[in-house]
């Protein structure tokens, strides 16, 4: 399928924005608002991925089990789920500026917060608090920026993502570090909330409004959507959010005990699963590749490809028991395909998939419907492995769970996409 980038529109929240839509902003404008954007994006990877690293010290500060550190390492995205469809009602009605300046305070605090914690039970609620500022901030991004970049909405997804990878990339390294130094887990929670925080002041001032609250523009006459369905909950909509629950559970329980495997199965130091964790988020800043392709061929068949090389990566992972060298090379494709290619995809063909006014409820959706039951995944992965053992456990949920995230793509129809030829 050729990109139809002509076909797709942007968005209107009900605030004024039409009337920000003319004022004029610079490209050097532009390129300042994106790249803080991209910026606070990777912050927020920096906060949800320099827990895993440092997971095995926290366990032993704590006394937490194998299942309560794998359920604090993924139950942020509990906070993401929660803040998804909300977040997309306030994005269709008020300014998207507004909400994401917000958002970004909320995670950055809850982040500071985390080394705070007596117990197990405040620790999760400051694991949920951050997640809800960084469900709300990735809501706003996506919706503020499809509607900008309409005419390339994956490609800058896939940007986008970049900045998310470079997170997840240099946070183990830097968080390992920085406990190293110090002598303590705390130092890179501290940070990286400073890092949010003052993000959030310069964005203030430097993310102007003609970027954020981009308003609908006129399609040509001969353009209708009457074609799709009414409602943004439709038939794609639903096999996509189908496919994005099953991938986040698979992606995030790796994500949430992959440095805990390396460490207590592959017997691997600290600094070597930081390396391998690096890695992956190495593979993912193969984003802006994987959002360029998706404005370009059938974005279907680009996820049920990327699912089933997820698979087999998971099982040369879990079954080969490589060394150091051969399970970073593992690890980089793991992360070129389930967070290059899968997540900008699976985000642009929600949105592709309902009414250009709609984008806003569609962004909210893929949140809530891929970080939902994500936020379980690693307990239920810890659960898995006391019951079966690390093989078996990463068999089951990386490497089958995919498969029913291709049987559920098989029923998308993109020929009622926004962008379709018609």
């Amino acid at each position: 399928m050729t990109h139809a980038a002509q076909a797709d529109t942007h968005t209107v929240p009900a605030d004024g924005t039409q009337e920000s839509n003319r004022v004029p902003i610079s490209k050097g404008m532009i390129g300042v608002g994106f790249l803080l954007v991209v910026l606070s994006y990777m912050v927020n990877a920096m906060d949800r991925q320099v827990f895993p690293p440092l997971l095995p010290d926290i366990r032993q500060d704590y006394g937490f089990s194998l299942e309560q550190g794998g359920l604090l390492a993924t139950n942020f995205t509990l906070g993401m789920a929660l803040a998804g469809l909300p977040a997309g009602y306030l994005l269709d009605r008020f300014r998207r500026k507004t909400v994401l300046l917000v958002s970004i305070v909320v995670y950055s605090l809850g982040t500071m917060a985390t080394p705070l914690a007596v117990g197990f039970a405040d620790m999760t609620v400051y694991r949920v608090i951050s997640g809800f500022g960084e469900g709300m901030q990735s809501a706003a991004i996506f919706a503020a920026l499809g509607a900008f970049f309409t005419h390339r909405r994956g490609l800058a997804f896939g940007v986008i993502g970049v900045g998310y990878s470079t997170g997840v990339f240099i946070a183990p390294l830097i968080g390992v570090r920085l406990m190293n130094l110090h002598g303590t887990w705390h130092a890179p929670f501290y940070l990286f909330g400073t890092a949010g925080l003052l993000i959030a002041a310069a964005s203030l001032f430097l993310v102007k409004a003609g970027l954020t609250e981009h308003a609908v523009e006129k399609a040509v006459s001969t353009r209708t959507y009457e074609y799709m369905p009414a409602s943004a909950y439709n038939r794609n909509t639903i096999a996509l959010a189908v496919h994005s629950v099953v991938s986040g559970v698979a992606i995030y329980g790796f994500l949430g005990l992959y440095p805990t495997y390396l460490i207590t199965s592959l017997h691997y130091t600290a600094g070597q699963a930081a390396l391998a964790m690096s890695l992956l988020g190495f593979g993912g800043m193969t984003a802006a590749l994987g959002g360029w392709l998706g404005d370009r061929v059938n974005q279907r068949t680009l996820l049920i490809g990327s699912l089933l090389a997820v698979s087999a990566i998971a099982g040369c992972i879990y079954e080969t028991h490589a060394g150091v060298a051969v399970q970073c090379a593992f690890a980089f494709f793991m992360g070129a395909f389930g967070l290059g290619f899968i997540y900008p995809n699976t985000n642009s063909a929600m949105q592709r998939a309902v009414r250009p006014e709609q984008i806003g409820r569609a962004s909210g959706l893929f949140v809530t419907s891929y970080y939902g039951t994500a936020a379980f995944s690693g307990l239920l992965f810890a659960t898995l492995v006391e019951s079966f053992g690390w093989s078996r456990a990463g068999l089951l949920q990386v490497t089958f769970l995919p498969l029913v995230g291709v049987v559920a793509l098989v029923f998308v129809r993109p020929s009622l996409f926004n962008n379709a030829d018609r």
